[in-house]
């Protein structure tokens, strides 16, 4: 078996209105920033997943994210798998 780490982003999708990120626009401007265009708030998810593949890990997340961890109505995902090199 091995570990791999795994960093899943989950972002709403581009066509999809994102009230949170417009309310941290707009009170970027009480805190003096200003020329914030656009923002968009999300999720990170940090895993550590064992498995006997990266084909087999691959797969698991993938079914992690399609049914558990994002609307697929609403959100897209994406995410980094890398071997976990960590000395025991």
């Amino acid at each position: 078996m091995e570990k791999f780490d795994v960093k899943i982003f989950v972002r709403l999708r581009p066509s999809v209105l994102d009230p949170a990120g417009e309310a941290v626009k707009s009170a970027s401007k009480n805190l003096g920033v200003n020329g914030l265009e656009s923002i968009r708030i999300g999720k990170l998810i940090e895993v550590v997943i064992s498995s006997d593949s990266e084909k087999d890990a691959i797969s698991k997340i993938d079914l992690l994210c399609d049914r558990l961890l994002s609307n697929q109505v609403i959100e897209d995902y994406d995410y980094e798998l890398h071997l976990n090199q960590t000395i025991s």
